[in-house]
């Protein structure tokens, strides 16, 4: 039985409430569940409703009308859903899914409610999901009319009251056990579903920075057509970052610029670095061949990509006029209104950029600006407990108008009770010093609330530098190999350590930067004074050093107990450095070099550091042979280097405990050694810039060891026919891989042309491109586990290979080369759990669907489609669509997209995203 009174339960359930993000789409039910699950929720919302009113008179008072018109529209569903309406399942499957939409909507009322009690002035929100909820009654009214209609007769706040709670009653009286385990299937499915939606990002909760954003975004958009410069300055704290973040994001922003760019200077300034942030923005595909130019041809390339083009180009953490004079020739000025728009905590600076200039001074938030922000931020975290409102303005006061003490303040605050909210308030009250200092004090007191385990998780963050982009499969990986990570026998390491770093995300002391498709995150980065931070405690505690420059490494003469040792420097400081820390167990090294030459005394460092656990050498390059030095450190968890060399020594496997492998290395084939098969304890063997060749024809397989632990593997290449097959056998438990297929004298041979690797049942990930395929030969067989899959320049036939994969949530489909596809009909039951969907340069000139195809879809991206004419009108009727993004394509598709639009508006889904880039 479901008991939506019983305070377990009930708990469940303001959480479901709590995650909700004001998305009606985002909130409808799953059509698949039967009319009681539905009541039962329905019983649950007016429970919830029940006890918010009994907790706040003051919400009774100011929102009858809102309270009114929410109870009758619930009562009215609770009537159709109940067992005397006999004809639910005969309704039309759109009413149904119209009903769910309803609840949906209810849910985000009632948490309008629950938020007007913390913020007033909320009005608009609530007219929106009041406008949404009742236009959904209103067609569900039109279908069942001649049997049921809403009550319109007014009842006072206290008859509402006493109604929901006669509801109450009855539904714990109700005998539901027959539903009540798919009803608890229901509401682990909408909890996982807010998981997925919901993880913070560093720019998600913003008060107080709407007036500011608005000037910053007509000073960007309007004015002279020449090119102009718009300063943010302040003190560091103050969100500056924050606000470039959300100007950068806007819609209008997007849709105005042709070109979008940002990057970080900071203030160790590498102007090659800083280039390559930029190119990358503007064409992402080419990071790698960027990597191996020079300093002057990037500079070329930039000025050739924005010359022509209305550009902004963001800089953020500009620190001295140096970096700016070696940039500022690299942005034409074509009079066409393209930006920059750059940050400093340092005011000067921006008149010296454009001494005619009025920089945007940002200013400190009110005392109320941060009670609000700190409630925010709680809400986000589970609730604010009212019973502590009063000890919440102490605590938001205490912040001294620091919107980075807020969030800090509000991750310590989530995980403590009553007693620990009053010695976080009495820290404060102490405090008496501002500014940089006010920060450091609120980084200290949120480390000591941090459990153990997670302390060296944060200031493992120190070996990387201020302000940089740090792709969290990196991050997880050095975890890992450094031991931080507690083993479990119910979780792999990999989502262990994705749990920490969900959790310090959770207490605002991570930033995400980039996520991915459909959630989790890509890549994160910390804020430049918590570095600080870092890097303050690391060294007091003996933990890590970080060395810039020459100035840096000269210090390191003498022997050290340096443990953990992060050098970022040119190549020819490295060479005249004579390093010596025998104790050492962690080495990283980035070069800001052009060449990014090996320095002449590696092989006699690497003899030093027989202890090494981790040897990451970032931009260095080892040049054509692999150092034999490397293959004695046998202690080593991770090593990551780059190269122009074509193979790797066989020697390599007396790295007995190397867990990850990461190879940077020039355009080309590497082979592997034989030997790859005995390292047992590979779990992540990752490849850029080169494929890594396993195609050993002779090899003795049947007598080689499987990589039983091998998790990720990429860039890897592999010869259709019977040894693709027998290679990927050897690692049966994989759960992320990219690979290119290629065809041989084996592929044109006499086998049945079968690509199948559904025998890979834990794999969750897969990328194929397809280079070198006779594209008409080949059936392919998925794995049913699959949960996101890409293909590149890919063979048509394979869709009918991918539709029916009952997991598959995340869908590239980038290029199918030579082939025009005049309809691609989806077929019945096709895509079920389907939410991203990204079609590029794909040659389909009709897509069709019927109504009840991609029933989760939340994001379609349209990139490069010249042939499309017709979208499948099912696109109109989705429920969980959330934006829908075109670029670089023909105005009609444009215009079919606005007509999406235009009938998701109807269907009641006003937060549906529209952007159209760059129409051809």
């Amino acid at each position: 039985m479901i008991n939506p009174v019983d305070p377990p339960v009930r708990e469940i359930y303001m959480q479901v409430l709590m995650g909700s993000n004001l998305s009606g789409s985002s909130c409808t039910m799953n059509k698949e569940m039967n009319k009681h699950i539905l009541g039962r929720l329905v019983d649950a919302f007016l429970g919830n409703l029940w006890e918010i009113l009994n907790c706040s008179t003051s919400l009774m008072d100011s929102k009858t009308d809102e309270i009114h018109r929410v109870y009758e529209g619930l009562r009215f569903l609770r009537t159709i859903l109940e067992n005397q309406y006999e004809n639910f399942d005969d309704l039309p499957e759109k009413m149904k899914d119209i009903i769910g939409a309803s609840i949906g909507e209810a849910r985000n009322v009632i948490y309008s409610l629950f938020k007007h009690e913390l913020k007033e002035g909320s009005a608009r929100e609530m007219d929106i999901v009041l406008f949404a909820f009742q236009e959904n009654i209103k067609l569900i009214e039109a279908e069942v009319s001649d049997k049921y209609a809403v009550t319109e007769t007014f009842q006072s706040p206290s008859t509402i009251l006493e109604d929901i709670k006669l509801v109450n009653i009855e539904a714990i009286e109700i005998d539901d056990e027959n539903y009540s385990f798919e009803a608890e299937k229901t509401i682990q499915a909408l909890q996982h579903s807010q998981s997925q939606r919901t993880i913070p990002t560093f720019n998600q909760v913003v008060v107080g920075f709407d007036d500011e954003a608005e000037q910053i975004i007509c000073r960007l958009t309007r004015g002279s057509g020449q090119l102009d410069i718009v300063s943010i300055v302040g003190m560091p704290g103050l969100g500056k970052t924050t606000l470039a973040n959300i100007v950068y994001h806007d819609p209008f922003i997007i849709c105005h610029f042709q070109i979008r760019a940002w990057c970080c200077i900071s203030q160790v300034y590498g102007k090659k670095d800083v280039l390559i942030q930029i190119l990358v923005c503007i064409r992402p595909v080419g990071a790698n061949e960027y990597s191996g130019m020079k300093e002057d041809d990037l500079a070329e390339e930039l000025y050739h990509r924005l010359k022509g083009y209305r550009y902004l180009v963001v800089l953020d953490d500009l620190w001295d006029i140096e970096a700016w004079n070696g940039l500022e020739r690299l942005f034409p000025d074509d009079a066409n209104g393209s930006r920059i728009l750059l940050t400093s905590r340092i005011s000067k600076l921006a008149l010296e950029v454009k001494p005619a200039s009025r920089p945007l001074h940002l200013r400190q938030l009110t005392d109320d600006e941060c009670l609000e922000l700190l409630q925010k931020k709680l809400i986000e975290r589970g609730g604010y407990p009212p019973a502590l409102l009063l000890l919440g303005k102490h605590i938001a006061k205490g912040c001294k108008g620091l919107p980075l003490t807020v969030v800090i303040a509000a991750g310590i605050l989530g995980n403590l009770e009553q007693d620990g909210w009053e010695k976080v308030a009495e820290s404060l009250s102490s405090s008496s010093v501002c500014g940089t200092e006010h920060c450091m004090h609120m980084f200290e007191l949120s480390y000591k609330h941090l459990p153990n385990y997670l302390k060296p998780c944060l200031l493992y963050f120190g070996v990387f530098l201020e302000d940089q982009e740090i792709p969290v499969w990196r991050l997880m990986r050095l975890w890992i190999a450094e031991g931080f990570v507690q083993k479990t026998e119910v979780k792999s390491l990999e989502d262990i350590a994705e749990d920490y770093i969900m959790d310090l995300i959770g207490r605002s002391l991570v930033m995400v930067d980039k996520q991915k498709s459909i959630g989790g995150v890509k890549t994160c980065r910390i804020h430049d004074l918590l570095h600080e931070f870092c890097l303050r405690k690391a060294k007091e505690e003996n933990f890590l050093q970080l060395r810039r420059g020459y100035a840096g490494l000269s210090n390191f003469d003498e022997p050290s107990n340096t443990r953990r040792l992060s050098i970022y420097s040119k190549a020819k400081h490295f060479q005249k450095s004579r390093l010596f820390c025998p104790l050492l167990n962690s080495l990283l090294v980035s070069s800001q070099s052009e060449n990014y030459a090996i320095p002449y005394n590696f092989s006699f460092i690497l003899r030093m550091f027989k202890l090494l656990r981790v040897l990451d050498l970032g931009k260095l390059n080892l040049g054509f042979v692999f150092p034999g030095e490397i293959s004695l450190l046998v202690q080593l968890r991770y090593l990551a280097f780059g190269g122009s060399m074509t193979s790797i020594p066989s020697s390599i496997a007396s790295l007995w405990n190397l867990e990850t492998l990461v190879l940077k290395l020039s355009p080309g084939s590497l082979f592997l050694p034989d030997t790859i098969w005995n390292m047992r304890t590979l779990r992540y063997l990752h490849g850029s810039g080169s494929f890594l060749d396993l195609s050993l024809a002779k090899y003795n397989w049947e007598s080689s060891s499987d990589l039983c632990n091998l998790d990720t593997m990429s860039a890897l290449v592999l010869d259709l026919g019977q040894s693709m097959d027998k290679i990927m056998k050897k690692f049966p438990n994989i759960r992320k891989l990219k690979c290119s297929l290629r065809e041989t004298e084996e592929s044109s041979g006499d086998w049945n042309k079968v690509v199948a690797i559904d025998f890979l049942w834990r794999l969750e990930s897969l990328k194929l491109s397809f280079y070198h395929v006779n594209k008409n030969h080949y059936e392919y067989h998925f794995p049913l586990n699959l949960k996101k899959l890409t293909l590149e320049s890919f063979p048509w036939s394979a869709i009918s290979s991918i539709g029916r994969l009952p997991n598959l949530e995340v869908l590239k489909l980038l290029g199918a080369k030579g082939y025009r596809v005049e309809i691609w009909n989806m077929e019945e039951g096709e895509f079920p759990k389907l939410k991203f969907l990204k079609l590029e340069a794909l040659p389909v000139v009709k897509w069709t669907c019927s109504s009840d195809h991609l029933p989760c879809l939340q994001k379609l991206i349209l990139h490069r489609c010249m042939e499309l004419e017709e979208l499948p009108s099912c696109l109109e009727e989705i429920p969980t669509l959330e934006l829908i993004q075109v670029h670089r394509c023909p105005g009609s598709v444009g215009n079919l997209v606005q007509q999406i639009k235009e009938e998701q508006m109807n269907w009641g889904n006003v937060d549906l995203k529209i952007l159209i880039l760059e129409e051809i």
